[in-house]
């Protein structure tokens, strides 16, 4: 499982809704680019939600992480982001549109599973 930077590509379900990630630390890095931490992907906006009709809501924030902290490394107290992560987004049907990372945003760092 691959550590999440600040550059990786997460993405709505409908693949072209791209999350807005900011990263909150920025003293661990990898090429540079700071590693995204517990909270970094939660209520951020989504941009380009495809989902758009008459009562259909498109994917615009993210809802809480399901799935994909780190359980073993962490920054700071905080559980680093993997590139195994999803959640929900605000999209219709409420309750099952997520988000998921379609790349990592680097490939140098993995964390052993």
């Amino acid at each position: 499982m691959r550590l999440l930077t600040v550059d990786a590509l997460v993405v709505c379900a409908h693949e072209l809704g791209k999350v807005g990630l900011v990263a909150s630390q920025a003293w661990v890095t990898v090429e540079g680019r700071p590693v995204l931490v517990r909270a970094d992907p939660e209520g951020r906006p989504i941009a380009g939600c495809p989902n758009i009709g008459p009562t259909i809501k498109p994917c615009t924030n993210t809802l809480a992480v399901k799935v994909g902290y780190s359980d073993f490394v962490r920054i700071d107290g905080r559980h680093i982001c993997l590139d195994t992560l999803s959640g929900l987004t605000d999209g219709t049907p409420p309750g099952v549109v997520e988000y998921k990372v379609n790349a990592p945003g680097q490939t140098l760092v993995t964390e052993a599973g």
